[in-house]
């Protein structure tokens, strides 16, 4: 199956993510039919305490922007909530912030 497929074609979520944004189910089920896609990313959400969409789309095996769409969906549909991004130090991400880049560097050598 093409990823896009999952989507609908759609390549726009309704809703603005980030990839760090962290996604946690909110217990609502949706009253419209799921697709297989849909489902398993809101067990996904479910079935931990918040994960991000960059790890979303990588459990699911779909490209970060299908993942977006699906959560946007189920965002809409109330049965998932987004909370944005948490970096160090309490501020916001800039193009030439590094302190982000060096907590990704330190926890994948802490994993080797």
């Amino acid at each position: 199956m093409r990823p896009y497929t999952a989507s609908g074609g759609r390549t726009r979520p309704g809703v603005a993510l980030d990839l760090l944004s962290r996604m946690t189910a909110t217990g609502v089920r949706p009253r419209v039919p799921l697709g297989a896609e849909h489902t398993l990313a809101l067990r996904l959400c479910a079935g931990a305490a918040a994960l991000t969409v960059a790890e979303l789309a990588g459990q699911l095996r779909l490209p970060a922007t299908v993942v977006k769409v699906l959560l946007s969906d189920l965002m809409e549909y109330g049965a998932v909530m987004a909370q944005a991004p948490r970096f160090p130090g309490g501020g916001s991400f800039a193009a030439d912030d590094q302190s982000l880049l060096l907590a990704v560097l330190d926890g994948l050598r802490r994993r080797l």
